[in-house]
């Protein structure tokens, strides 16, 4: 949609977490977003996470939060699920993982996260790293330390997040034959197939729920939310996100720390004052 006008219809709302939800200044869900959700929820709107975390890596901010999402879109879109028994996923090729480890293994300054279901593990830590950890605050996860060969051999990885410039970046997917990179911090990037992405989580909901594309909103501030907010009915950029995003969204709102989330659900009139 790029009209700017009042808009109904909408049955599905996905949030990213980081930036999003929650603040970067105060590491805390604002009371107005989750008053919001409890609207939208109450309007019989689903509500859905969309997010570069692995589902192990939510909890410190989803119980923080008196909410009950109708489904989690992880991984940037490769792991999804919700409390009814749906499930779907897509593992990154391991011709294209050990690519990947082959390339660390000569880069081994290079720190590298890996993400399984219920396991994410860095390769080693080092000061940059640890500033990383640290601007997350309270929302940062519990670091763990693991060989990745060959047990991301052995073992389904869903995204694996080296901390490299844009131009390792390119050099890295470049070798690979089904990877991409969608990046939402500026110091590292996430690897993920690339044929997925947060909008094919969105379509796996959809295709389950029955919910057209044209009915579904969505929240981010990150690169990697550039295509989820390009895809949806009304994709919708925090007035934090950087750039990219902003590009992509059919409307900017306040920062997440200025009500962004309910400004814009008013705005497009999915909630009423």
């Amino acid at each position: 949609m790029t009209i700017d006008e009042p808009h109904h219809d909408i049955k599905a709302v996905f949030f990213d977490i980081d930036g999003t939800l929650t603040s970067f200044v105060t590491h805390t869900v604002p009371v107005s977003t989750v008053e919001a959700i409890h609207r939208l929820q109450a309007e019989g709107i689903k509500v859905f996470i969309c997010t570069g975390r692995a589902p192990s890596q939510m909890n410190v901010v989803l119980d923080t939060m008196p909410v009950t999402f109708d489904g989690i879109v992880a991984f940037n879109g490769q792991y999804c699920f919700d409390n009814t028994g749906f499930f779907a996923s897509q593992a990154i090729d391991t011709d294209d993982i050990r690519i990947i480890i082959n390339w660390l293994a000569a880069h081994p300054e290079v720190v590298c996260n890996f993400g399984e279901k219920d396991y994410v593990y860095f390769n080693h830590s080092n000061e940059r790293l640890q500033a990383t950890w640290k601007k997350l605050g309270k929302t940062a996860p519990t670091r763990y330390f693991d060989d990745p060969m060959p047990r991301a051999i052995t073992h389904e990885t869903f995204q694996i997040s080296p901390f490299i410039a844009a131009e390792q970046e390119a050099e890295l997917v470049s070798l690979c034959s089904n990877i991409r990179g969608v990046r939402w911090h500026p110091d590292f990037t996430d690897l993920i197939p690339a044929d997925g992405g947060k909008p094919r989580g969105i379509q796996r909901f959809m295709e389950h729920y029955g919910i057209a594309r044209e009915q579904t909103m969505a929240f981010g501030d990150g690169g990697n939310d550039t295509d989820m907010l390009a895809f949806a009915g009304i994709g919708v950029a925090m007035g934090n996100a950087t750039a990219e995003p902003k590009a992509a969204a059919d409307y900017i709102t306040d920062d997440v720390d200025h009500d962004g989330v309910l400004n814009a659900l008013l705005h497009w009139g999915v909630l009423k004052d």
